[in-house]
């Protein structure tokens, strides 16, 4: 079945994976028909290990997993977690972590305050050599290339010493909502970058009519304390389903 005709409703929860359908950058796996699933799984080409499931039909999501390869852990609604937690338990032999993924959204204005620093500035397609000479944390993600988040994304970053230190961008949009992301090298941690760069992301976004959304694991505390400072509230939760294997951790979080 082609990905692009999986529908699924535009909400803060669904950003990602409609943004990642309509853009070629998923697989999908679907139990029933397109319009009306019982069970489906969207995975990134480029993050395979952390798929996202839409559905309340547990049994129906175990046997998509099935056919899913190089998961390490299932990102799914609430109302599912507990039942395809215990089957995924009973199936592999071995305890599942129930992790929260929590949503929310800006509806405007920004907190006023908001934290500035003189040099966060929102970056252009004629800043393409300075993102893909950032490392790899700070270079952004979400888009089928570097040139293409900076002409269709928005993207700021804070440059020191002609670097790009910390970025903001849209990982994700779609008509209604734009999903934020953030993230700050580690040595220029706790200066409030992220902050500054998210700032200037979410008040582009609600310029051009569209609503921020910012999802964070419920203990990455750096992220949500930034949605904090910027006004945003709390809309929903999903919970992340992560197998013990032996090795399995917390689904890495941008900070």
């Amino acid at each position: 079945m082609p990905d692009d005709l999986l529908q699924l409703d535009e909400e803060p929860e669904t950003v990602l994976s409609v943004h990642w359908l309509r853009r070629g950058l998923a697989t999908v796996y679907v139990s029933g028909s397109a319009s009306r699933f019982d069970a489906a799984i969207v995975q990134a080409i480029d993050e395979p290990e952390e798929p996202m499931a839409f559905g309340e039909d547990s049994e129906a999501m175990s046997r998509l997993l099935d056919e899913v390869p190089g998961w390490t852990c299932i990102n799914v609604p609430p109302g599912c977690a507990e039942a395809l937690g215990t089957i995924l338990e009973r199936d592999g032999r071995c305890p599942v972590r129930h992790y929260g993924d929590v949503y929310h959204v800006l509806r405007g204005p920004l907190a006023p305050g908001t934290v500035s620093h003189p040099h966060a500035r929102l970056l252009d397609e004629e800043d393409l050599a300075l993102l893909e000479a950032a490392p790899p944390e700070v270079r952004g993600a979400g888009y089928e290339s570097t040139a293409a988040l900076l002409r269709e994304g928005i993207v700021a970053g804070v440059v020191l010493d002609d670097a790009l230190v910390a970025i903001a961008h849209t990982v994700a949009r779609i008509e209604r909502y734009a999903e934020l992301g953030v993230f700050t090298l580690n040595r220029f941690r706790r200066r409030g970058l992220a902050t500054a760069a998210a700032f200037l992301v979410a008040e582009r976004v609600l310029a051009e009519g569209q609503t921020p959304v910012w999802s964070a694991g419920e203990g990455n505390r750096a992220s949500l304390r930034v949605a904090q400072k910027l006004g945003f509230v709390e809309t929903s939760r999903r919970i992340y389903l992560i197998p013990d294997r032996g090795g399995s951790s917390v689904p890495p979080q941008d900070a």
